[in-house]
């Protein structure tokens, strides 16, 4: 369940790796920048995550923050209407992860695909450390704080969003049952009127008695429209209409973003740590020689032999930039054998050396000002450690652990 006031507000974060490539403009950037004007949005530097498998190398998590933030702005990201923050500036991210840890069974992050993914791969040789186990509670506290209504994922990331619901619910089991919530809760529907209170019993009823989601959205929508609601009323309300308590941590949705396949030089995913980039600051020599060399249909060895484009990682940039007509091109061409690898390739590389021109100019503009990338991060930390601190009174409060 989402409160009212959370539904409008989107968190997303990305681990400090370095310069940016095609595979981060359009798997996550692009996105971004829509999601932006749509909601109210914190984009974040995960650097406590980047430590997580780099923290043998600690040194180079600095120069790859700025990195990612000159790379966010470059490409569209706006800092006015974008709250942009670094993690680890925010220390309420550790403390909500310490309280969250302590109420997270073990067996919960054990199943966590990502982790039984890397037990498998890495065996007994290179064994997880205790942050890899436990990033899951860390990226539920990264959402929990700023009380997210939707977190942007792709459909194989959704188990991830998943186990934050079951923390936020967990907690809101725990601890957010008031001592006087019938009589509070009471005293809120008195401030709806006569009306809209027998109204709102009415969905109580429906909901409860008869599992009419219908009833339950009904009664969400009218104490979002409701003015004299208090926040605390509201989300006292909305936890009543499901017959739970308060709701302290809004359990956040996974916003299903469309991210297409974007290969690597090799034909395996673009990736840094695979080598197989093209970054958003590479020049026109640098895009036209990579896209030249890239793979293709490894059973195309001469210009005669007809080619598959299913098979070859160029066609998957083709699906990207071109339009139908060149597609069409590209597969006649190629399954009938009539233009040779080359002649494929230069649509390619002159539409992504268009695309990639004015984010490169933009951070080569970025990179020698960072006075501008100081202050923009340090409102964005400002922002962040105020709406932070709400959430963490609140969890404190409801533990008990606001004494002294």
């Amino acid at each position: 369940m989402i409160s009212q006031d959370s539904r409008s507000r989107v968190l997303s974060g990305m681990r400090p790796t370095g310069r940016l490539h095609l595979g981060h403009y359009y798997g996550v950037l692009r996105n971004w920048i829509e999601l932006q004007n749509e909601y109210e949005c914190w984009f974040f530097v995960a650097d406590w995550h980047a430590l997580t498998t780099m923290y043998r190398h600690p040194w180079s998590v600095e120069s790859n923050i700025f990195d990612t933030v000159v790379d966010w702005l470059a490409s569209g990201i706006n800092p006015t209407v974008a709250n942009i923050f670094v993690q680890s500036k925010v220390p309420e991210h550790a403390e909500l992860n310490l309280l969250l840890g302590m109420i997270t069974p073990l067996g919960w992050l054990e199943r966590v695909p990502s982790y039984k993914d890397y037990v498998a791969r890495q065996g007994e040789g290179n064994p997880p450390n205790f942050g890899f186990l436990g990033y899951p509670v860390l990226q539920s506290a990264d959402i929990l704080l700023y009380q997210a209504g939707r977190v942007p994922v792709g459909a194989d990331q959704v188990a991830h969003i998943e186990i934050t619901r079951e923390i936020a619910r967990h907690f809101n089991f725990l601890y957010g049952k008031e001592e006087n919530f019938q009589q509070a809760a009471e005293g809120a529907i008195r401030q709806l009127g006569r009306k809209l209170g027998a109204l709102y019993r009415s969905f109580v009823v429906a909901y409860q008695e008869k599992g009419d989601a219908g009833a339950l959205e009904k009664g969400r929508a009218l104490l979002a429209e409701h003015p004299s609601l208090s926040i605390a009323d509201r989300d006292r309300l909305s936890g009543y209409l499901t017959g739970g308590g308060r709701m302290i941590l809004p359990e956040p949705e996974a916003l299903l973003t469309d991210t297409p396949k974007v290969p690597g030089l090799d034909g395996e995913k673009m990736s840094k740590s695979y080598g197989n980039t093209i970054t958003l600051r590479d020049d026109n020599d640098e895009i036209a020689t990579k896209i030249r060399t890239m793979k293709t249909d490894p059973a195309r060895i001469r210009l005669k032999d007809p080619g598959n484009p299913d098979k070859c990682p160029v066609a998957d940039l083709h699906r990207i930039y071109s339009d139908e007509a060149t597609q069409r091109w590209m597969t006649e061409g190629c399954t009938q054998a009539r233009i040779g690898c080359l002649d494929c390739k230069k649509p390619v590389i002159d539409a992504v050396q268009s695309e990639i021109r004015p984010v490169r100019e933009e951070a080569l503009r970025l990179e020698n000002n960072r006075d501008y990338i100081g202050e923009v991060v340090g409102k964005g930390i400002e922002k962040a450690r105020e709406a932070a601190n709400r959430t963490l009174i609140e969890v404190r409060d409801a533990m008990g652990m606001s004494y002294y």
